[in-house]
């Protein structure tokens, strides 16, 4: 049994904990300054250096566990999907942002659902059979763990008042011990931990996503420019520029009217399939979607369209990842999946809809979703009030509440990928992956059948809708494994989809029934960078920078927005210096206005993607591009 987080009281308890230095004495510390003293001290228990990255699941564990958390297995799947490869210790914040750590009220409270006789122990075999058996199960020797410890055992009884106590005073000597060793040890005073400097703390108490390690963000060009008024800054930096070049472009107000999508005239008499999937905005930033194999068996006139999802929200709430654009590129399986030749891509607008019509030969194409991520952001207001998942009547019984269930109902029409009202293995297990991190096999999934409403081996809706209730059951009408679930879907505390763009793609061929299939979930930054840059290369406008022929930025304007990909050629890394600062009604995929990216040798990467803030209005794309090294 995992115990999972719970209020402030951990960390707020370790304000006296930190021997006060002559800075603190003149000067108390902040909450947020106290916040991160006590991320590092937990952090450099874990690793020599703040520098240094999580590589591990395990490693993630442990850390937390220093932070004065206890994350079930569960929580550590939240932040370490498949697709991740490393954390740093922005990320670390981050998590520990979002996770609160466990006070000992909350911790007592957990034991005490397990005192029968309310005697403040439990008896071995009791826990044993709870522990192994119930919520998050542990393993034997993990039990047996729990029981060796000599201090908290006796006469066959766990007492779990004396656990607590030891539990929360090794918290706090683990955490002093550390805090004392930065308070002694000048250099790691000193040290950067991440991009929060010592004595000036990040003061913006909302997440801020991780830049991908190619993206040098402004809060770290501190070696480039001096601080202060933007512009002026901007100056500092160009005395170190060895070339610059610019792109403008003048986009009018409703511009994307300019190419407009239009359906064939016979296309009710075409071959039709249909395929939904999402985007995932990862804690990283990082966007994630299903990839499909579709498969055409003759030569045929096709038509492909992608757009958001409907789904049926709640009056009066937002829907705003329908305004998300949505992209599909469509690439040819030649030999193996690692020799794919791009052929299309649905270029031309319909309102929300993007398509593309052409003749596609018999064969294997790869569809691969994307969106500039322009519009799917991290939310940055604040929720004031929680949802209730949750509730009991008066005999005590525990029922999802009518908000939840039409939640759910929404996350079953986007995990829905064929739209047959049913859930197959292979859609649950989707599912899975992206709430837990794990697969649900063929055995589970016949228990799963047994128990649950299924039809044609499928679960139904209702099915759905009990499983997610059994899961509450089985925590005791504790909520928190579900806000892990609904947060993996894109859910914020109010129960609004802000950090996912579910999507439906149509397919429609007039000579034969094409066949779609969800093969994968993938990172935009994988095949869908390489489709989006091979795409820049062949349409966008080259420029070179003067004096370095190696070095090219593509610039490659659609009716919706501006993408720009930059191509190193040379034996060495670069850094390019980006500005969009006199830009007009403008927005970019990284938040910023300024920043720059190292892009390694011999390689392209996408550089930004740009849209229009209001597309009513003019908007004007101004970028100065500087190499720097």
């Amino acid at each position: 049994m995992a115990i999972s987080p719970g209020s402030d009281a951990a960390f707020s308890s370790q304000k006296s904990t930190h021997s006060e230095s002559p800075r603190s004495k003149k000067f108390p510390l902040t909450e947020e300054e106290i916040f991160y003293m006590n991320c590092r001290a937990a952090y450099l228990t874990v690793f020599k250096s703040s520098l240094d990255n999580i590589i591990s699941k395990d490693q993630l564990y442990l850390a937390l566990q220093h932070a004065g958390r206890n994350p079930s297995q569960k929580t550590i799947n939240k932040y370490w999907t498949p697709q991740t490869a490393k954390l740093n210790f922005d990320d670390f914040c981050i998590i520990l942002r979002k996770e609160k750590p466990t006070s000992k009220a909350e911790l007592l409270k957990s034991f005490k659902q397990l005192d029968v006789n309310d005697n403040g122990s439990i008896l071995h075999t009791d826990l044993y059979k709870l522990l192994t058996k119930k919520g998050e199960k542990m393993t034997r020797e993990e039990v047996n763990a729990i029981i060796n410890l000599a201090d908290v055992n006796a006469d066959g009884k766990f007492d779990y008042i004396k656990f607590c106590k030891l539990h929360m005073a090794t918290n706090e000597q683990c955490l002093k011990t550390t805090l004392e060793k930065l308070e002694v040890d000048s250099k790691l005073r000193r040290q950067q931990f991440g991009s929060h400097m010592e004595g000036s703390p990040e003061r913006d108490p909302s997440p801020v996503p991780k830049a991908s390690p190619r993206i040098i963000r402004k809060t770290d060009q501190e070696s480039f420019s001096n601080k202060g008024d933007t512009r002026n800054s901007s100056l500092a930096i160009a005395r170190q520029f060895k070339t610059s070049v610019s792109f403008t472009i003048t986009m009018g107000a409703d511009s994307n009217q300019n190419s407009k999508l239009i359906e064939p005239h016979s296309i009710k008499e075409w071959h039709c399939v249909q395929s939904k999937g999402c985007f995932f905005l990862e804690e990283d930033g990082e966007i994630i979607s299903h990839q499909y194999k579709m498969q055409i068996a003759q030569r045929s006139l096709v038509y492909i369209t992608i757009k958001p999802l409907s789904l049926s929200q709640a009056e009066g709430k937002p829907s705003p990842w329908l305004s998300v654009d949505t992209a599909l590129y469509i690439l040819k399986e030649n030999e193996s999946q690692a020799n794919l030749q791009l052929l299309c891509f649905t270029e031309l607008r319909n309102r929300e809809t993007f398509g593309w019509t052409g003749e596609l030969g018999p064969g294997i194409y790869w569809l691969v979703p994307s969106t500039t991520g322009c519009r799917l952001r991290k939310e940055i207001k604040p929720i004031t009030e929680e949802a209730q998942l949750v509730y009991r009547d008066e005999t005590g019984e525990l029922f999802l509440t009518k908000e939840f269930r039409s939640t759910l109902s929404d996350i079953f029409e986007v995990i829905d990928l064929d739209g047959n009202g049913l859930l197959s293995l292979e859609e649950y297990n989707f599912f899975e992956l992206r709430t837990s991190g794990e697969k649900c096999d063929e055995d589970a999934w016949a228990v799963c059948r047994e128990n649950f409403d299924t039809k044609k081996n499928e679960l139904t809706r209702q099915g759905f809708m009990d499983l997610n209730l059994m899961e509450a059951n089985d925590r005791e009408g504790d909520p928190r494994d579900l806000w892990v679930t609904l947060h993996s879907m894109g859910y914020n505390k109010a129960l609004e989809l802000t950090e996912a763009c579910p999507f439906v793609i149509d397919i429609y061929a007039d000579k034969c029934k094409p066949r779609i299939k969800a093969v994968h979930m993938e990172a935009c930054s994988g095949q869908p960078e390489k489709a989006i840059c091979k795409s820049v290369l062949n349409k966008g406008n080259a420029k070179v920078m003067d004096g370095y022929e190696n070095i090219i930025i593509y610039t490659y304007k659609r009716d919706t927005w501006i993408t720009s990909v930059i191509e190193n050629k040379s034996d060495n890394k670069v850094i390019i210096h980006i500005n969009n600062e006199l830009s007009k009604n403008c927005v970019n995929n990284r938040g910023l206005d300024i920043f720059a990216v190292e892009v390694a040798p011999k390689s392209t990467m996408v550089c930004q993607h740009v849209m229009p803030l209001n597309e009513r209005q003019e908007w004007i794309y101004y970028c100065v591009y500087s190499l720097i090294s």
